[in-house]
């Protein structure tokens, strides 16, 4: 096995699997860049592949073998790119966000005045005003580029920050391994599983129980995060069986494509945490609940009364998923960021074009992060099973972007390579949301008894109740969450 899978193994701490129970199969070049996201992707994925064979063994005596081919797993780290629906004559089409396409010209590397390089992000409206706010510009790239041009790198990077804005100097992985917070984050692993709180073992259904076909059946999760990383690790759960609740906010910036490929499997409801009343109710969904996922900045949730030590109080045995772009120790920690900013700070951004800085062709850090997640809160309940306990499982998009450079280098013959029409036809698979058809990519990891697969289709944003499925129904209806980046 290759060494980012030998990785992930080690998270699991019990060795490699048997001969001929794992099997990945390509390498990369897939997509236009020197990194092996593909493979590295490929390696996480099948270490979900093992972690749900441990599951299922403690359910149903036996292990299950795990298959991922390297392009599939590439085909995810941008699968909103190829997202379709029917357009006016019926035939499905692309879907483009133009006013997300205008958004990533911006976000791109741009020089500076004592010669680094910069990148501002301008993900969400929000943390787009308080970066123009900063450089004093417009938002299209002439405006942005000439902005930048006029600062030093590390003085911008310190005003980003202080007006809590997103962006970073682009750095050299040395430059990265060698500054505090680069040292922090290498010596921990990529996944960090930490227990906080004893309980008693809470063994899975049996498999013949009703209900108990699937995995991760019985199994309830609520799904506090936005854009890519932790909805991506909660699809991963609710492909597997788990009932997931997403609870977000009507007023919260999203990004609509992102949400509609992210939420398969998933329902959702609003709570407004800063109210008293609903802040109880999400109590009471967290009493019924085995894992909580979340991606506020560091310590916004437990000013709330929802960390992971007081949740761990009010439902023994919580598996509580904290997912930063920074992790949670160390001088950036506080910050907030993005697929971009992680590729910036860890080297990646750096070496990313041949004669410039350059981004990946894929938001590899974002979609590795949410299924390292998702492989993390697996290893959790396998171990809550076991022997107990409430954990707390911590991912960054820091950490994986470190994990891909690790991974070394190959070489590319052509720029936009891409899958074939042919082989994302093959992968896709079509689903009827309530507002209309929508054609998308399935899971693609590959299971030899229970097939990953999304029970429901994604769901309307707040078109849900706040309560589990077979619950009696929450009295009160439902409104919007509290506020905050992630």
């Amino acid at each position: 096995m290759n060494a980012a899978f030998k990785e992930v193994m080690e998270i699991r701490g019990e060795g490699l699997p048997a001969d001929g129970e794992v099997e990945i199969t390509g390498a990369d070049p897939v997509l236009s860049t020197r990194f092996k996201i593909g493979e590295a992707c490929a390696s996480v994925l099948a270490g979900i592949g093992v972690a749900v064979s441990d599951i299922w063994a403690l359910k149903a005596g036996r292990r299950q073998n795990a298959a991922i081919d390297v392009r599939c797993a590439a085909a995810t780290l941008r699968s909103t790119r190829y997202m379709q629906r029917p357009g006016a004559d019926g035939a499905f089409e692309l879907v483009v966000n133009k006013n997300h396409e205008a958004m990533i010209k911006i976000t791109q590397p741009w020089p500076t005045k004592d010669g680094r390089w910069f990148l501002p992000h301008f993900g969400l409206p929000n943390l787009q005003k308080r970066v123009l706010g900063v450089l004093g510009c417009e938002a299209n790239p002439e405006s942005v580029g000439k902005a930048v041009a006029g600062w030093d790198a590390l003085d911008l990077e310190a005003a980003i920050d202080e007006a809590r804005g997103c962006g970073a100097m682009v750095r050299s992985n040395r430059e990265w391994l060698d500054h505090p917070h680069g040292k922090v984050l290498e010596a921990k692993p990529i996944v960090e599983i930490i227990k906080i709180a004893d309980s008693d073992p809470e063994p899975f259904p049996p498999e013949l129980s009703p209900g108990g076909d699937r995995p991760l059946s019985g199994i309830r999760a609520l799904d506090l995060t936005r854009i890519l990383a932790g909805p991506i690790a909660a699809r991963t759960l609710a492909e597997n069986g788990a009932d997931v609740l997403m609870v977000a906010a009507e007023h919260l910036p999203q990004i609509k494509e992102h949400v509609m490929d992210t939420s398969h499997g998933k329902r959702s409801c609003y709570l407004n945490l800063k109210t008293a009343e609903e802040a109880a109710r999400l109590k009471e969904l967290v009493r019924g609940a085995d894992v909580f996922s979340q991606g506020y900045r560091p310590g916004m949730l437990s000013d709330l009364g929802f960390g992971p030590e007081d949740l761990a109080e009010i439902r023994p045995g919580i598996v509580y998923l904290s997912i930063s772009c920074f992790g949670a120790d160390g001088p950036f920690s506080h910050r907030a960021g993005w697929e971009q900013v992680a590729q910036t700070v860890t080297g990646i951004c750096q070496d990313g074009g041949p004669d410039r800085p350059g981004l990946l062709p894929g938001a590899a850090c974002d979609y590795i992060t949410g299924y390292l997640g998702a492989y993390g809160v697996l290893l959790a309940l396998a171990r809550r099973a076991r022997e107990g306990g409430s954990y707390h499982v911590r991912v960054s998009l820091c950490q994986s972007g470190m994990f891909i450079y690790r991974q070394g280098k190959t070489e590319f013959v052509e720029p936009d390579m891409d899958l074939s029409e042919a082989e994302l036809d093959a992968l896709r698979i079509d689903s009827e949301p309530a507002d209309g058809p929508l054609r998308h990519l399935g899971p693609v990891l590959h299971l030899s008894e229970t097939q990953p697969h999304w029970s429901r289709p994604t769901p309307i944003l707040g078109g849900d109740a706040p309560e589990w499925l077979g619950a009696a129904p929450a009295a009160g209806g439902t409104a919007e969450a509290a506020e905050a980046a992630e």
